[in-house]
């Protein structure tokens, strides 16, 4: 898909990644590059949501910019149903790629690269987020996130 519209992007294949911090980890990026993807059910309407890594959902604030009654995470079984993939391996792409409504949380577009999982947990993408944005075609821009509480010092 990215080959047929021209764009510029760097292709890694690299060890599994579990996590977000692993996937930066093995990337070389800081985490806040990182496209975290998120497969959500609001009132019976499957969306994509794209948020930084680095950041955390704020699921209230999500409800209340869909002005939807209930949300929730999809479970495993309905992301492989709608989408062939596992939890973890959702790139950042909606319809056509995925037929899902795509939309994207201002920390992503805060960075000038987005890193994110091809499909695989072994495949990542790193591109321009300008060039993202003009292939993925957000429907909406939100603001949905929140920096995750820091953890005290050990000691």
């Amino acid at each position: 898909m990215l080959d047929g519209v021209g764009v510029t992007y760097r292709h890694l294949v690299h060890e599994s990644t579990p996590t977000s911090e692993d996937s930066a980890r093995v990337r070389g990026e800081p985490l806040e590059v990182g496209g975290k993807a998120l497969v959500m059910k609001a009132d019976g309407r499957f969306l994509l949501l794209v948020i930084s890594a680095a950041r955390r959902l704020e699921s209230k604030r999500l409800k209340k910019a869909l002005k939807a009654r209930s949300l929730r995470f999809v479970s495993r079984e309905e992301l492989q149903e709608l989408t062939g993939l596992v939890p973890g391996s959702v790139p950042p792409f909606g319809r056509p790629l995925l037929e899902l409504d795509l939309l994207v949380d201002a920390s992503v577009l805060e960075q000038e690269r987005i890193a994110f999982n091809a499909g695989s947990m072994t495949e990542s993408i790193i591109m321009a987020t300008s060039d993202w944005r003009s292939v993925a075609c957000p429907l909406e821009v939100l603001e949905v996130s929140s920096d995750p509480p820091s953890t005290p010092p050990e000691g």
